[in-house]
């Protein structure tokens, strides 16, 4: 069916939604640089009732989104005074384009087209909230149609867009309570005057302010600034005396970097381009990136300096591997999983010497079932679940010398956005504990304790020439939990207390470089 209300028009199509449901059907389990491996969903039957439910947020037969139909952006314009011109009629067409061909989502190595589709969204949804899961490229515009409860969001490149777009689709992406339905929007050039400002000017939708006095408030930069577009957020860092100000739309900030400097009042002020909040690249996608080039643990850092389209692709390229992991040991409704199973596991077997095993990714927790011989695994993202799984299918696993069964278990869904957020900011596992001066006082008893109090533990490593130890955490929310309460706790004033990094993050033993191991923590 479709509709259409003056502004947009746009059709849902239920074959062109979840490429990945539809299109990953492989016959065989695959790790970038690696064989292939047969694998049966009879092999992965296993003693544990965890892993029978493999429930679904989506509805693989739900009728979803199909390609955005219509014209979609700005009509053309070159000269700057017609900035105002095209920005009214933005907001003011009063007939729908006319219908062009719908052209069902088929699952390329280059994206449909660079804008994405969002169906389910809550209608209270606001722009900022809904970017605050956007972090895969420079946004070009955003536009919520609350009443069709949709969104659209346009990329500067169909490489960011599809990245997004398969990132959201293989972690089912949620957005209060809505489990939001993932398309294609119709494919549409840039205006002359947008693409100009990019390639002359670095343009963003996101404007810098200097030389701001001490005293601005964000009320006052959003009545100044409001009248060039709609405003996505602000953020002022007074004792520096800069602002920055995202706009939904690029077209609003080149409009207010062009006027602004001619207001009396902003005259003084530097006024320029910022970086967009969306393209920052995430320490959860720096350890993807790294992993998938192969790159060395410690050397994450090195895909910062890397070409953004070949970041992207390069997650684009984990996300399709991942989803064939997933979906063809699992089935449809395994896509995005982030549990992985373990079975016939030593029945002296601790979380310590699992962990020691587990390597690929960041894990969010550790539920070991002694009495059972198993234990679940649940990774913080599904790509580096589906990578362990693969590792263990085509390589085994040994404990206690005793081969490993391997599967999947019941569906972890999405990751939470707070847990997710507290990632991004370097959240893990390991605690780090610095500047202890007296290992007496902080002894392994003490330290258990006090950091046992937030939940239980895996273990605790002391490095005494460096003066300091790690306490690792079963559960990364507990993790959190206790960064902040112990630091109120007395003694630990006068310690540095950091996130460290969580070792089950590192590449398998299988890929890494004979090299010294390098301590595991990070400074305050």
């Amino acid at each position: 069916m479709s509709y259409a209300n003056g502004y947009e028009n746009y059709e849902y199509d239920a074959s062109s939604s979840y490429p990945y449901q539809q299109v990953y059907q492989p016959q065989f389990v695959g790790y970038p640089g690696q064989g292939y491996y047969r694998q049966s969903a009879q092999e992965l039957e296993h003693d544990s009732g965890d892993s029978s439910a493999r429930q679904s947020p989506f509805d693989p037969q739900a009728e979803a989104p199909a390609p955005f139909q219509g014209d979609y952006g700005f009509q053309p314009f070159e000269q700057p005074e017609e900035y105002d011109r095209a920005f009214a009629q933005e907001y003011a067409r009063e007939e729908a384009p006319s219908r062009a061909p719908v052209v069902r989502d088929e699952l390329t190595t280059s994206a449909p087209s660079r804008t994405v589709y969002l169906g389910n969204i809550p209608q209270s949804l606001r722009a900022n909230e809904l970017l605050d899961y956007v972090r895969s490229g420079i946004i070009e515009s955003v536009k919520i149609l609350p009443e069709k409860q949709c969104a659209f969001i346009s990329f500067i490149d169909c490489q960011s867009a599809l990245l997004f777009h398969s990132d959201a689709i293989l972690k089912r992406l949620s957005i209060m309570n809505h489990d939001i339905r993932i398309g294609w929007g119709k494919q549409s050039p840039i205006q002359p005057v947008v693409m100009n400002s990019i390639t002359r000017d670095g343009a963003t939708r996101n404007v810098y302010l200097g030389n701001l006095s001490v005293d601005m408030r964000e009320e006052e930069l959003h009545a100044d600034l409001a009248k060039y577009g709609p405003i996505d957020t602000i953020k002022i860092i007074p004792e520096k005396g800069i602002a920055f100000v995202h706009f939904l739309l690029i077209l609003n900030a080149v409009r207010c970097v062009q006027h602004l400097p001619l207001v009396d009042k902003y005259t003084d002020k530097k006024i320029f381009y910022g970086k967009d909040r969306c393209a920052f690249i995430t320490k959860t996608q720096q350890h993807n990136a790294a992993q998938y080039l192969g790159l060395t643990p410690g050397m994450e850092h090195l895909v910062l300096t890397a070409d953004r389209e070949f970041i992207s692709n390069a997650l684009v390229q984990q996300s399709v591997a991942a989803a064939a992991i997933a979906t063809s040991a699992g089935g449809a409704n395994n896509l995005g999983n982030r549990t992985v199973y373990l079975g016939n596991l030593h029945q002296d077997s601790t979380i310590e010497e699992i962990c020691n095993v587990v390597r690929g990714g960041l894990l969010q927790s550790i539920r070991l079932l002694s009495e059972r011989h198993i234990c679940f695994i649940t990774f913080i993202d599904p790509i580096s679940a589906a990578q362990f799984y693969a590792m263990c299918v085509l390589h085994g696993l040994t404990i206690h010398n005793r081969k490993i069964k391997i599967g999947w278990g019941k569906h972890s869904g999405p990751l939470p956005q707070a847990l997710s957020l507290a990632v991004s900011n370097g959240a893990s596992r390991n605690i780090y504990v610095g500047n202890i001066a007296d290992f007496a006082s902080f002894s392994a008893d003490k330290l258990r304790a006090d950091f046992g109090a937030f939940g239980a533990m895996e273990q605790i490593n002391f490095l005494k020439e460096k003066n300091c130890a790690f306490v690792n955490f079963v559960n990364i929310a507990d993790a959190i939990k206790a960064i902040d309460g112990v630091k109120s706790l007395p003694g630990f004033a006068a310690l540095k207390i950091n996130f460290g990094k969580d070792r089950c993050g590192n590449l398998p033993r299988l890929f890494q470089q004979a090299q010294p191991d390098a301590p595991e923590f990070r400074d305050a």
